[in-house]
């Protein structure tokens, strides 16, 4: 026999953040809403939870529906439930973040996202619910978190230079490093692997490097801590 509940229970929802690198700036994936409440406006990814269904398939699914993301790097960032965050009623996010190439990853908006576009985050529009919240939320996570996990690597293409992943760096830190410090700690990482290939160019080619998730995680296992 079914068992009815005598409180009334909130709506739950999932919204990512979707965090891109395009060489030059830290951007994030924003859709605009073709459904009220707040027709029009920009936002994150995200919608309602299937009774079905746990919640990072719920993640996933909405990513794949509204913005055509697939199999990229997603973990959970925090639960938002201010009781005036939407207009709807009471509802409960769980906020995911993503890091993908942006290259390889097109806006495109689906179902009741009318549009999907990257967006600079030094550049954003005015964002629906408390999405902005959200975001800096996560943009925080980001900033902690690639000081002890190499994360940053989801969002370089499979082969990178150094100065390529020191712009990167710069950009989620909003500061500059320095440069022969950066590379000499990176250098000692026995997981980025330098190969035989240099960028295009007359003048001082730079050499290409990849990063060896297998060899990382091996490290790991015997107990090593990644910092910088």
């Amino acid at each position: 026999m079914p068992h009815t509940y005598e409180f009334p229970r909130p709506a739950l929802t999932v919204d990512c953040v979707v965090f891109g690198f395009d060489g030059a700036g830290l951007q994030v994936l924003l859709i605009k809403r073709g459904i009220e409440p707040f027709l029009g406006t920009w936002a994150l990814p995200g919608g309602f939870v299937r009774m079905e269904e746990n919640l990072e398939e719920a993640a996933r699914r909405e990513l794949e529906e509204e913005t055509s993301l697939r199999d990229v790097f997603l973990e959970q960032l925090y639960t938002f439930g201010d009781p005036g965050r939407d207009p709807r009623g009471r509802v409960v996010s769980v906020a995911w973040f993503a890091l993908v190439h942006p290259e390889q990853h097109p806006a495109k908006g689906d179902t009741d996202a009318s549009e999907a576009a990257w967006f600079h985050i030094s550049d954003l529009p005015d964002l629906a619910f408390d999405h902005d919240h959200i975001l800096t939320t996560a943009l925080e996570r980001l900033r902690g978190k690639i000081r002890y996990q190499p994360v940053g690597f989801e969002l370089l293409p499979k082969r990178f230079t150094l100065t390529q992943l020191q712009a990167l760096y710069e950009a989620i830190l909003g500061r500059p490093i320095d440069k022969r410090n950066f590379r000499k700690k990176l250098l000692a990482f026995d997981f980025l692997i330098p190969l035989d290939e240099f960028t295009g160019g007359a003048h001082r080619p730079a050499r290409l490097h990849r990063f060896d998730r297998r060899k990382y995680d091996t490290l790991v296992k015997k107990g090593f801590l990644f910092e910088l």
